[in-house]
């Protein structure tokens, strides 16, 4: 069986096994919508909290139980991560990951240090991925963990974290480039604020946007043409983030001149702590054109922080696929990584593999309904004729933009409320979403 004491995950389709270990939905050479399910799709898994996550929370000591706990010399268990790493991606059928730096290696006491550690491990990654094709995604900087980050990297009040950041970011960057990463995030942890009175805020955008462009020059000096990505998140750790949503990040990346550079890495959990649904932070990046990865996972309605469960709501999963497909794919070099962990109380090994089936499956069904409404035209058809007022007369003037505040009072002045609240006007938006529900019960009987 090799390393981990699972066979490789096939799909099984709704007639097998209910509690086995294969894919339901899954099928990634299945042709959807003109392309293979493994390309809309393009799933990564996360190196940090697979690999990395003991299963702690505010309250718990780990209870994580993995193989490669049996090395007990840092060095020697961060290498034996990667061939687990590898023989797990290749078993599941995922073809890309993710990883911050410090996920790979324990750090030195300095950053000289610390880049030899992850130069090794490094070198056994580029391995594998010549050996299984496994790709990446993207890499970032872990630019938080570490307790010199405890008021911020780039917004760093203090000149030498500012730059420490700066070193560290051009070491990732040069490893972005060498193992060929298709896309390079940026996460703010910690670039925010506890308090305002203590906080230049203008100052430390600025600092941030000035960090942004020297990666810019950097990626560009040697080559590196990843896409660059912006996560946004509101808070936690901080009391506010300044990447607080998807319209917050856009209106930063303008205002600074990274409009060009820049598109954004969205998370379905970091969506809810905004206030938004995940459909709508993925909306705003797509009319706007920033739409570049997705993080997949989900919080709880009942807890207000972080909680990076496995995605497994269908609905959400539909929404976030339909605009995906309206889109024509997750962004030029997109993907969906798993930035999700097993509950505490799912410990075992093999749950690293269920968790990534359920998540995997959750969108492929994502994948299957949203196709199929899209065949159907229905939110389109919806769309368009809530909207064909402003297809002809009146509207048109508007849309045109020949229209002044003296004509279209012209056009209103003697109109009679009766015609203002007509009974075609209603949404019956109740009936909108029992037809979704239709959807996602028709479509995954049908499979």
């Amino acid at each position: 069986m090799g390393l981990w004491d699972v066979d490789k995950i096939e799909y099984v389709g709704r007639q097998g096994e209910k509690e086995g270990l294969g894919f339901r939905y899954y099928d990634k050479d299945k042709v959807v919508a003109g392309k293979k399910m493994k390309d809309w799709l393009r799933f990564a898994v996360a190196w940090w909290h697979t690999f990395n996550q003991g299963l702690v929370d505010p309250f718990g000591d780990p209870t994580a139980q993995r193989p490669y706990y049996k090395y007990t010399n840092p060095m020697d268990q961060s290498l034996a991560k990667v061939d687990y790493a590898f023989e797990l991606f290749t078993k599941l059928g995922v073809e890309f990951f993710c990883f911050h730096d410090r996920d790979l290696a324990p750090e030195g006491d300095t950053l000289r240090e610390s880049n030899a550690n992850l130069d090794k491990v490094v070198d056994r990654i580029e391995k594998n991925m010549k050996d299984t094709g496994v790709k990446l995604l993207w890499n970032t900087s872990s630019l938080f963990t570490n307790a010199r980050f405890e008021a911020g990297a780039g917004t760093s009040p203090f000149a030498d974290i500012y730059a420490y950041s700066a070193g560290q970011l051009k070491h990732s960057l040069e490893i972005g480039k060498r193992l060929g990463a298709e896309n390079y995030v940026f996460w703010g942890g910690r670039e925010g604020y506890e308090s305002l009175w203590n906080t230049q805020m203008k100052r430390e955008q600025d600092h941030m946007a000035q960090l942004f462009h020297m990666c810019v020059d950097y990626a560009k000096e040697i080559g590196f043409d990843a896409q660059f990505l912006i996560e946004p998140k509101p808070k936690e750790p901080t009391l506010h983030q300044y990447d607080y949503d998807a319209a917050t990040t856009i209106n930063f990346l303008r205002t600074y001149g990274l409009q060009d550079d820049f598109k954004l890495n969205l998370e379905g959990n970091h969506a809810n702590l905004a206030m938004h649904t995940y459909q709508h932070e993925i909306r705003v990046a797509r009319e706007a054109g920033f739409l570049g990865s997705l993080d997949a996972n989900q919080g709880d309605k009942l807890v207000g922080w972080d909680m990076d469960e496995f995605p497994s709501d269908l609905y959400d999963a539909t929404a976030v696929m339909w605009e995906v497909l309206a889109a024509g794919g997750i962004g030029p070099h997109g993907g969906l990584n798993f930035d999700a962990k097993p509950r505490r109380t799912s410990f075992l090994p093999e749950d690293l593999f269920k968790t990534h089936i359920v998540g995997m499956d959750t969108f492929a069904a994502g994948l299957l309904i949203a196709d199929r409404m899209h065949k159907d035209g229905y939110i389109e058809n919806l769309q368009e004729e809530r909207y064909s007022s402003f297809d002809s007369g009146i509207g048109t003037s508007i849309e045109d933009g020949s229209a002044s505040l003296a004509s279209l009072e012209e056009y209103s002045i003697d109109k009679p409320q009766s015609e203002l609240i007509a009974a075609d006007r209603s949404d019956h938006l109740e009936v909108v979403k029992a037809t979704i529900n239709n959807y996602i019960v028709d479509t995954l009987s049908a499979v």
